[in-house]
């Protein structure tokens, strides 16, 4: 039904002067539990659907959106979309040339989350939580479920005739400890475009007593050194790296606009011939993995950095368009109400031939970092700016002791053009993702250690 309203309404839109046009109907349903201290802290369960329909005329796009679903609603809000479009513009760049798909993909989960009940989940939490409880120093605790299912229809005026769903989860634990004197946290957040049986492949326990055993020896790490260092950036950071600095620079929305500073650096070298970095919407379970973006465009891989070389962008179909190059299905809405962005999927390094202990034999002094607290995004600029959440530093080839949280500076290409080594161990890690201060989309970020020159300050 709703699919037939659809098309009705692609052929009001092109009767209204559209070149192209599309409707994106989805529905979303979440649910948020939360368990502090041994208590239930909230539950929260939220549910929307709507339709965006777009039309491009010239090289203006008109947008509207509704959330009253009934056909004569509909085939009203889709007129706005023509209407909307500044009919006064010059002709656009044709859009580039796509074999849409059609039929339907279901996502490949063995537990779909809303079949299992809120008494599991909650029980769950809860074993998580206890499981941080180990001793007095334990001053809080805090354990999170979230899951997400989006089912989506789209149908544009070049062929596209799909109906896909996606469904996340993701379980995250913190523990506070404090001795009197200083107060430290540790987390863990496993996540990705899985249903339940993440949380049931997890050892909850293991996961809730690590946090406090970390979160516990933090209170003994000493105060990071400070200056140019030779730094081992862990997935948690490299990840930062990739995607605040390059990824957002990479975004070919950014590029049009003459607001990355990786403008016009296509096949030009930008890092050590050991750092390869790339978009992908295809792996695995991961928290950023698409079926298809908001345009019907394949998930895909886009190598960004090959051995060094730029290589290129990652775009929607408006910049295809506008740079005369292929979709990379990397044009993301947040939802129905939101129009469509260069957004990334899961950016990361990939991985190379040395292991962690190799890495660090080669160090008289530097430091090894360990998860991320924050980052920075300069796409503009191309600085980098990222803080750890602790580290640990080298000595003699031998790492000696932990360090408390410590900031990392520099400019990207620089750190990157100083990589000399690229470890083999990989992690990706989810998270979310906004355009700005707004327009949030899932993504993973990570990937290997690299061990390069960095400024190390803070503590």
């Amino acid at each position: 039904m709703m699919r037939d309203i659809l098309h009705e309404a692609l052929e009001r839109m092109t009767e209204n002067g559209a070149e192209f046009c599309d409707a994106r109907f989805q529905q979303l349903s979440m649910l948020s539990v939360k368990v502090v201290d041994g208590g239930v802290r909230s539950i929260k369960n939220d549910s929307m659907s709507g339709v965006c329909f777009r039309s491009r005329i010239g090289g203006s796009w008109g947008y509207s959106s509704t959330v009253s679903l009934d056909k004569e609603s509909l085939l009203e809000a889709c007129l706005e979309a023509p209407r909307n479009a500044n009919r006064g513009t010059a002709p656009g760049d044709p859009l580039p040339e796509y074999r849409f798909d059609t039929g339907t993909v279901k996502a490949k989960v063995r537990y779909y989350p809303a079949d299992i009940a809120l008494e599991e989940k909650l029980a769950d939490l809860m074993e998580l939580d206890k499981a941080q409880r180990i001793e007095a120093r334990i001053v809080n605790t805090n354990s999170e479920y979230d899951e997400g299912l989006k089912r989506n229809i789209l149908i544009n005026s070049m062929g596209a005739d799909l109906e896909w769903e996606e469904i996340r989860t993701r379980v995250t634990a913190m523990t506070v400890a404090s001795d009197g004197d200083r107060t430290e946290f540790y987390y863990d957040a496993h996540g990705g475009t899985k249903g339940y049986e993440l949380v049931k492949e997890l050892d909850l326990n293991e996961i809730g007593d690590k946090c406090a055993r970390e979160a516990i020896a933090m209170l003994l790490a000493k105060k990071p050194p400070s200056g140019l260092l030779t730094c081992i950036s862990d997935p948690g950071i490299t990840g930062t790296l990739a995607h605040e600095v390059i990824g957002h620079a990479a975004e070919a929305d950014e590029v049009v606009k003459n607001r990355s500073f990786l403008t016009g650096v296509v096949g030009e070298r930008v890092a050590s011939d050991l750092i390869t970095m790339v978009d992908d919407g295809t792996v695995p379970g991961a928290r950023g993995t698409i079926p298809y973006d908001d345009e019907g465009i394949r998930g895909s891989r886009t190598v960004l950095i090959e051995n060094g070389i730029y290589k290129g962008y990652m775009h929607s179909l408006e910049t295809a368009a506008m740079m005369n190059e292929a979709p990379t299905g990397n044009g993301r809405a947040e939802d129905y109400s939101r129009r469509v962005w260069v957004r990334m999927t899961n950016t990361y390094f990939e991985p190379g031939d040395w292991t962690l202990e190799e890495m660090v034999e080669d160090i008289d002094f530097g430091v090894v970092t360990d998860k991320t607290i924050s980052g920075m995004e300069d796409p503009v600029g191309g600085g980098f700016e990222a803080q750890t959440l602790r580290g640990y530093l080298i000595e003699r080839g031998k790492i000696s002791g932990m360090i408390r949280s410590f900031a990392l500076t520099g400019d990207a290409l620089e750190i990157l053009k100083t990589t000399d080594a690229v470890g083999k161990d990989f992690k990706l890690d989810g998270g979310t993702c906004g355009k700005g201060i707004e327009d949030w989309a899932p993504v993973s970020t990570g990937g290997a250690y690299c061990r390069s020159k960095i400024m190390v300050g803070g503590g």
